[in-house]
């Protein structure tokens, strides 16, 4: 078993040239200044002609830069214009410098701000890194397959500024298992005494027939002999995928204990090759793509978590999704719009009881050993289906074209119906989950897969279930064991989840880049988006009372200001037990589709 580091040192840092560090740092202060603009972190002055300025907190350096004004007070600013000025000289632009300057407008505290600079300098080397890579255009990728798709992406989140810092990833560990390096991982298996890890299924599903189709015979048998090698009995302990960052770098060490006393056995690297996904922590298994992605424990903070997993959390995991599935499948909107979810299946987590002892409920050290095994989308697939993360529909290529144009272009379709095959896809589940049972996900693009044919949009599919949604209505019942998703949410606050996930953090993006290939205008994106509401909402009369409470039409909602939860505190920026209470709420808004 190999740790991954490079042949070559210098090959490692190949990607950090001058000429690529620039481009790097400019992308991301144009980023800065259209989400902290939007944010009202910072306020641009208005020069005339679409041209702005911002002055660093003393005032003795100004940004200037052009930028287009779009709904949803969208700023989208182009990187070429953006100039650095101090004392009558143009400076090259610097992100950590831009981030130190108006570290005062960013409310940046004296413990914060290091970890946050670190985080912006990690993000510049992963763009680097990406721009050394040779290009794709947007239409050779929306054409590509899955994992290419999802290996290619370049972005990350759209609203945070600082979102691929990955701190605990060496330059060698990123090139190992940052998604974008597309270099297949085999994971680590340990062996668990059943005395301190705990194994959840889904029905129908045990520990013994989910490895049977998750791990061949042979691996099995080499995984019992190096048990039986060291006097123990195989029985006595459960399987464990783990991530090979995790092993190298916590588990080895912090677990020393653990595995010294056999409660913990490496068995070594397991046969089948994966690929990272764009949340750093699940793999897709390219060996054999129709079995489970496997999700693992990193303890690496990214963008405003430790990326744990909680072995106590999770062993409602899979009666959470079996209640899910079977709503969804009930359901009679739901199955016509062919909507579905990959279910988490079963999950495993391990108790370190000195740990456990020693910290609080939510501490990162509950959070170190614990996998979990979800359905793949591939044998859902039929005649000329085709998978792509929603995240893709994001993406613009070196020469600004847009991947969502590229699948508009191959459809045939006007660009108007196709925005609408795609909303009915995904708008109208979110739309119906909400008013029906009070029920929300966190759709944003990397929880959504899309399932497109010839172009279009057929259906979407979404994943990462038991950790983001969240039942806000207390008449829908749920069952004891699912009750852990039932959420106190303030009426008012209620629909600000659709608001916030799907206007604000994904359709303000996706109509600029339409907008600006010339796809369709404005207007008409949203008009589309507003007409898709109001045909599902005639079509359910019977919920009509909650249309008219909970009001997509309202004039203006509340910005939830994301980067702002990052800056105040980037290492947990959410209680996940009342993710509500956290939100950083500054003004409101005007409502898009209140236009209509």
């Amino acid at each position: 078993m190999t740790h991954p580091y490079p042949a070559d040192a210098a090959d490692a840092v190949a990607h950090l040239t001058p000429g690529l560090w620039a481009e790097a740092n400019r992308a991301l202060i144009r980023k800065a200044l259209a989400e902290f603009s939007h944010e009202r972190l910072l306020t641009p002055e208005h020069l005339g002609d679409g041209a702005y300025r911002v002055l660093s907190d003393d005032g003795a350096t100004e940004y200037r830069f052009s930028a287009e004004r779009f709904a949803l007070d969208h700023w989208q600013v182009a990187a070429g214009s953006v100039t650095r000025h101090r004392d009558g000289h143009e400076l090259p632009l610097d992100a950590l410098e831009f981030v130190t300057e108006l570290r005062g407008a960013l409310a940046l505290s004296d413990a914060v701000l290091p970890v946050y600079l670190e985080e912006i300098s990690a993000t510049l080397a992963g763009t680097a890194f990406k721009l050394a890579k040779k290009p794709a255009t947007a239409a050779e990728l929306a054409s590509a397959a899955f994992q290419d798709i999802e290996t290619g992406m370049t972005e990350g989140h759209p609203c945070f500024v600082a979102n691929n810092g990955r701190l605990g990833f060496g330059v060698h560990e990123y090139r190992a298992f940052a998604p974008e390096a597309a270099s297949e991982v085999r994971l680590v298996w340990l062996a668990a005494h059943r005395d301190h890890a705990t194994f959840t299924a889904g029905a129908g599903l045990d520990h013994d027939t989910l490895m049977r189709a998750e791990l061949d015979d042979a691996q099995r048998d080499r995984f019992s002999a190096v048990l039986r090698g060291q006097g123990l009995e195989p029985g006595d302990y459960l399987l464990l995928p783990v991530h090979p960052w995790q092993w190298w770098n916590k588990l080895s060490v912090t677990f020393a204990a653990e595995v010294a006393a056999r409660r913990l056995v490496l068995l070594g690297e397991g046969d089948d090759r994966y690929l990272a996904q764009q949340s750093i922590r699940t793999f897709f298994n390219t060996s054999r793509p129709d079995r489970h992605y496997v999700k693992t424990a990193l303890s690496v903070l990214n963008m405003g978590f430790m990326r744990g997993l909680s072995a106590a959390y999770m062993e409602a995991t899979p009666a959470i999704n079996d209640w899910l599935a079977g709503l969804v499948e009930q359901d009679g909107v739901l199955r016509a719009a062919r909507f579905s979810i990959i279910r988490e299946r079963a999950a495993v987590g391990y108790r370190h009881r000195a740990f456990e002892a020693a910290t609080a409920k939510g501490s990162p050290y509950r959070k170190m050993l614990a996998a979990l095994w979800r359905e793949s989308p591939v044998p859902s697939l039929t005649g000329g289906e085709r998978l792509a993360t929603m995240a893709s529909l994001l993406h613009t290529d070196r020469e600004g074209k847009s991947l969502a144009a590229a699948l508009a272009a191959e459809s045939g379709l006007a660009p108007a119906e196709w925005l609408r095959r795609y909303l009915d896809a995904y708008l109208v589940p979110v739309l119906h989950c909400f008013y029906r049972y009070g029920l929300v996900f966190m759709p944003h693009g990397e929880n959504v897969i899309l399932v497109i044919e010839d172009g279009v949009v057929k259906r979407t599919v979404f994943k990462d279930i038991a950790e983001e949604i969240a039942v806000m209505e207390p008449d829908t019942p749920l069952p004891p064991e699912v009750e852990r998703i039932r959420a106190d949410v303030p009426e008012e606050m209620r629909l600000l989840s659709v608001f916030t996930d799907v206007l604000d953090c994904f359709l303000r993006f996706l109509s600029p880049a339409l907008v600006t290939e010339g796809v369709l205008e404005e207007g008409e994106f949203w008009s589309t988006v507003a007409d898709c509401v109001r045909v599902y909402q005639s079509a359910a009369p019977e919920l009509a009372e909650r249309f008219k409470r909970y009001d997509m039409f309202a004039g203006e909602f509340a910005l939830s200001c994301l980067n702002r939860l990052q800056l105040r505190d980037n290492e947990q920026m959410v209680d996940l037990q009342d993710p509500s209470g956290a939100l950083q709420l500054v003004g409101t808004l005007r409502n898009p589709l209140a236009a209509g």
